[in-house]
């Protein structure tokens, strides 16, 4: 075990609803102080150190670096004729947005991080093509922190436009149809809100090029700082669409007609359920979850929203999710989840069945490219064994076919992909997808990686990894169990693991490893652990309930502290999935496992690496210092505690390949060389 710097515990007492809770490491809760600094510094040189004398480090690196290399592609957003897309060739640092004309015209950049930030550190966001094709909105962002500055780019000239527009975090962004200027979200500056509440209070404007920016006219500002909006209009820009994501789960959705000047009606308010929609053909095709868990699909009549009016033209279905829906001239494009893997489907305008398109494998659809009234939709795909491929359907002949796919030497067939279903600690069936190289013999001794998310709706469905690749051509298992709180069955499936029911992510995870180990896939000493952000709270939950089970867990970004997460940063938007401390009756759920509080002198851990960033602006890089030195101080074990600081870094989002390559050597190794894996 390595010698980590002195850590001062002080006697720290807070009292929650009668209740005597210590926090002995709340000076480490201040990034900025000259404490914490020299504190972090000396526990990332722990790290670094330790990490550097484990065998086959560079190796890792060397052929991390080859799989990095592995491109990435997004599928194309077209406009009249123009296609707007995301890729990254090689060892670039920044994915590159490009345009061409015609389907299969020449490629041409439009804008390249890389050019204006040698090191690797600005990201591109998001854009926004205009109706035209002709001009581009688009986010650029520093050192990880996501903080969008909006800038203007006409493609016909390559000119850059002077508008910019700062605290674009996120932004959701509607140009009208004649791109004399849009629609868009933005957060206030300092000293226009209470201080700490710059993240919050996110409002609609509306911006016509060329203007001031500053004096650009508030169209919409929700009743609550924590409510989120999102703007869209209609093809003929007469309906403006405002979606109000109340919570993760509540979701409502309003419309104005501009062209009258009517006031914003409300199509679906107060309602336990969430709502998006997209206007065409002169109807609003919404899809919902409201008495659907499943969701279903409506057709509403803009100028008669009211509920009785609706008509459902994509019922629920029992056995998949519709997870996604598109307008492709008079095609809907639907996206489902069966058994937590893609399946598109294509059907007229009023939802009737024509054609199940065939997908490669099982996987995931990654997204939608189409115009309302196009003759053409893009989709993209990739599996655990096959990179990201975008496919073109022509809609008049049905026809599909592959547009572009990332150029990779990697064999698919090498890999076996599968799907089982387990009990969890209640009797509740849980998949999971296990994946492994071809032929491998399971043994009871497989080295396995099990990696989990379990929150926020979001599912955990067969991607490409890069990285994953590493390990499974070095005969490792990789366990994806599709746990409560994620999206994979529905909104059932999600509330099921939030709130006063998150014990149940946790069950249903140890339960994979025990099942892992049941069915002689591996043994504790052979199991590795790790997830990222709320995934970070799912590894620190199964570390302080069971950690006789893993040799290794891995802890990224993670919310830790559960009783003070809601005070910093954007955590307050998280309330409404895990509740807060504040309140006695949710203390209570969040005190029974928030992970700080459950670290116990004398428990010999396992060796465990926390990871975490200086720029993160979602999860506080705090709760990664308390737990690593709650842990070191507590853990009568020989296995390491570390933590790794990132500098220049956010929450993972707009990332250079330099520093992801960095980091994965960082983790790969750790992981590498706990389980004694050769590499």
């Amino acid at each position: 075990m390595p010698t980590y710097p002195e850590t001062p515990s002080e006697n720290v007492v807070d009292v929650l609803h009668g209740e005597k809770i210590a926090d002995p490491y709340r000076w480490l809760e201040d990034g900025d102080s000259t404490e914490t600094r020299i504190w972090t510094e000396q526990q990332n040189a722990v790290t670094e150190a330790y990490l550097a004398a484990a065998p086959g480090r560079n190796r890792i690196g060397r052929r991390l670096q080859e799989l990095l290399a592995i491109g990435v592609l997004s599928v194309p957003t077209p406009k009249r004729g123009r296609y707007v897309y995301l890729r990254r060739d090689g060892r670039q640092n920044q994915p590159v947005l490009y345009w061409r004309d015609g389907v299969d015209g020449e490629d041409r950049i439009a804008v390249d991080p890389n050019a204006i930030n040698e090191v690797g550190t600005t990201a591109l966001d998001w854009y926004y093509p205009s109706d035209d094709g002709r001009l581009l909105a688009y986010g650029l962002s520093e050192n990880g922190n996501e903080e969008s500055v909006l800038h203007l780019l006409d493609l016909d000239t390559g000119r850059q436009l002077p508008d910019r527009i700062p605290r674009m975090r996120a932004a959701s962004v509607a140009w009208r149809p004649d791109s004399t200027g849009f629609y868009y979200t933005r957060y206030p500056a300092r000293g226009q809100v209470p201080r700490g509440e710059e993240p919050y209070h996110r409002a609609i404007y509306l911006h016509r090029l060329g203007t001031d920016p500053a004096a650009d006219p508030l169209v919409f500002q929700p009743s609550e700082k924590e409510h989120w909006p999102g703007v869209g209009l209609s093809p003929d820009g007469r309906w403006l669409i405002i979606s109000v994501a109340r919570t993760f789960d509540q979701v409502d959705l309003y419309l104005q007609n501009l062209e009258s000047g009517g006031e914003l009606v409300a199509v679906a308010r107060d309602l336990p359920a969430s709502f998006e929609g997209e206007i065409a053909h002169g109807r609003l095709f919404m899809r919902t979850n409201l008495d659907a868990p499943t969701y279903r699909l409506y057709a509403v009549d803009p100028e008669r929203p009211d509920r009785s009016n609706w008509r459902e033209i994509v019922p629920p279905r029992a056995d998949a999710v519709l997870e996604s829906v598109a307008v492709a001239g008079n095609r809907l494009a639907l996206g489902y989840l069966e058994q937590a893997s893609s399946r598109l489907r294509l059907t007229d305008l009023d939802g009737r069945l024509d054609q199940d398109v065939p997908l490669p494998t099982l996987g995931s659809l990654f997204g939608f490219g189409a115009e309302w009234d196009g003759q053409e939709l893009f989709y993209g795909f990739s599996s655990y064994s096959l990179p990201p491929s975008v496919f073109r359907i022509d809609l008049a002949a049905g026809r599909s076919s592959l547009w572009r796919q990332v150029e990779t030497t990697i064999d698919p067939t090498g890999f076996e992909v599968g799907q089982v279903s387990y009990p969890s600690r209640d009797g509740t069936p849980i998949t999971m997808f296990l994946v492994r190289r071809t032929g491998l013999v399971l043994d009871g001794d497989n080295p396995t990686y099990l990696t989990a998310y379990g929150g926020f709706n979001i599912s955990m469905t067969p991607a490409f990894s890069r990285s994953l690749l590493l390990w499974l051509e070095r005969g490792g298992v990789v366990a994806v169990p599709n746990i409560r709180g994620g999206g994979e069955y529905g909104e059932s499936w999600h509330q099921a693991g939030i709130l006063a029911n998150k014990q149940n992510s946790f069950d249903d995870f140890v339960a994979a490893a025990e099942w892992l180990i049941r069915e002689r896939y591996t043994r504790p000493e052979r199991l590795a652990a790790a997830g990222g952000s709320n995934g970070g709270l799912l590894m620190g939950a199964a570390l302080t309930q069971r950690p006789e089970l893993f040799r290794a867990v891995l802890i990224q970004v993670p919310l830790l502290d559960m009783l003070r997460y809601h005070r910093f940063l954007i955590a307050r938007l998280w309330i409404p999935e895990y509740g807060s401390a504040d309140d006695a009756e949710q203390f209570r759920w969040l005190r029974a496992y928030s992970p700080y509080h459950h670290v116990r002198k004398g428990v010999a851990y396992p060796a465990v690496l926390l990871a975490t960033a200086e720029s993160d602006t979602r999860v506080d890089p705090m709760h990664a210092r308390k737990m690593a030195a709650r842990l070191q101080a507590a853990t009568s074990g020989e296995h390491p505690v570390l933590l790794r600081l990132e500098a220049r870094a956010g929450h993972g989002a707009g990332k250079p390949l330099s520093k992801v390559q960095q980091e994965l050597t960082d983790s790969w190794t750790f992981v590498f060389s706990e389980l004694g894996v050769e590499v």
